[in-house]
Order: C-alpha cells, then sequence, then structure tokens
C-alpha cells in the first residue's frame, strides 16, 4: 500500500517542478507590446485579403477556361 503513496508522492513533486521550471522558461519570453501586435495583425489581415483575392481571380479564370472548353 506505501508503494503507490510514494509513487504519487514523486509524480506530484516532479509536477511541481514542471511548473516552477516552466514558470521561468516564461519569464525569459519577450510578450509583443499592443503596438507590434496590432501590426502584426494588420500584415496578417492584408496578407489574407490579397492572397484571397489572387485565388478568387485564378478561379474564375479557371472556371472561364473550362467552361469554353466544355461549351
Amino acid at each position: 500500500m506505501g508503494d503507490w503513496i510514494e509513487k504519487l508522492q514523486d509524480g506530484l513533486r516532479r509536477a511541481i517542478e514542471f511548473v516552477k521550471e516552466a514558470w521561468q522558461e516564461l519569464k525569459k519570453v519577450h510578450w509583443p507590446s499592443r503596438k507590434e501586435t496590432y501590426a502584426a495583425t494588420a500584415v496578417v489581415i492584408i496578407v489574407v485579403v490579397l492572397v484571397s483575392v489572387y485565388l478568387a481571380i485564378v478561379d474564375l479564370g479557371l472556371t472561364t477556361v473550362i467552361q469554353a472548353i466544355i461549351d
């Protein structure tokens, strides 16, 4: 019966050590400022819109070509 208690205590010690180490690593992270976050978000939105427009044009062109071949 004492064996499972030792395993439980060992697991708990390892979990606590993991949380401590993770917290230390999180302190080292460079978190972006609000301005950097807005700028990155704007870039992502612009790129998504541009790629969407490009793909829509390609789709329209291919649809037109395929329709011309079929008809």
